[in-house]
């Protein structure tokens, strides 16, 4: 099973066990969030998205802060001595995805029958004749 979850403006596909870099949330380590914004969840072969996920979720646990690879900027504009040095580093929070849940209340079996036989036994029977019509005496 996976899902692609949508974190700090990117798109992840993730499946349980997975760690990803997201962009930097604020918590402690250890600390579980989930993401919500669930944009399509493949269970099995059965495809998920959409008014589907209403009430999916994907559970995850904050492992830590770590920074990126360092950019460095470089302007510069000959013969007029322009030049402008600047660099950037990205920092990112580790987060190990726990679980991937659809939402859907678990029924076992026998809950599954036993709601199939009281949807039987409270359906109206109908009675026979009632459409048809009697010759008047």
């Amino acid at each position: 099973m996976y899902a692609v979850i949508k974190a700090g403006g990117k798109q992840h596909k993730v499946k349980a066990g997975d760690v990803i870099e997201i962009e930097l949330v604020k918590g402690a380590d250890e600390d579980s969030v989930k993401f919500t914004p669930i944009l399509v969840v493949d269970d099995d072969g059965a495809t998920h998205f959409g008014k589907d996920l209403g009430r999916a979720v994907v559970k995850g646990k904050l492992l830590g802060e770590q920074k990126g690879e360092k950019v460095k900027v470089f302007k510069y504009k000959s013969k007029t001595g322009y030049a402008r040095h600047q660099g950037h580093r990205q920092s990112y929070t580790l987060v190990e995805i726990q679980d991937i849940s659809l939402g859907r209340p678990a029924r076992s079996k026998a809950a599954s029958k036993e709601a199939a036989s009281t949807d039987e036994a409270t359906a109206t029977p109908s009675s026979e004749g009632a459409g048809a019509k009697t010759p008047a005496s």
